[in-house]
């Protein structure tokens, strides 16, 4: 079954999902690969809610990501990609709640200067957020704390070349 699957697990990967690897860079660990499917896999059952014939309609292209190939798959090989947990909570946090956390933070302390006070708080205070933000990302990424980065979980089906 293709899709993404939730784990309760603590240390198992949030979600997987099917996909083709469609290129592999030699000398790097990484894949491109191409989504297979898509959603939860459950709009025929009971409660499914059918979202990926919308997410189909709004994507008609095939997507393809970078992720980490630590399995060693080879171009054609079937396999399962997955989000470490606690990722997506990592993403929003960085993405989201920072920068409008620092937007907020700043334009209150500016307003203690008035009305241009908060709107250059806000401005200087959204840009520390962002810079805070895209550090912690390059720190995580070079200690190889890589948080937040899709990897290949296993090899459904290897293709050998030919």
């Amino acid at each position: 079954m293709s899709g993404f699957h939730s784990h309760d697990a603590q240390d198992a990967p949030m979600a997987e999902q099917t996909a083709r690897v469609v290129e592999v860079n030699a000398g790097d660990a990484y894949a491109l690969v191409e989504v297979v499917g898509g959603g939860c896999g459950r709009c025929h059952e009971a409660g499914g809610c059918g979202g990926v014939h919308l997410a189909q309609a709004l994507c008609v292209t095939p997507r393809r990501f970078r992720v980490r190939n630590d399995a060693g798959a080879k171009v054609g090989a079937l396999v399962t990609v997955a989000l470490p947990a606690g990722s997506l909570r990592a993403h929003v946090t960085l993405a989201y709640v920072l920068p409008f956390a620092g937007l907020l933070g700043g334009a209150l302390l500016g307003n203690l200067a008035g009305e241009v006070g908060a709107l250059l708080g806000a401005a200087c205070g959204l840009a520390l957020a962002w810079g805070w933000a895209r550090r912690t990302m390059v720190r995580h990424a070079a200690s190889g704390k890589n948080f937040i980065e899709p990897y290949i979980a296993n090899v459904t089906i290897q293709q050998e070349n030919t």
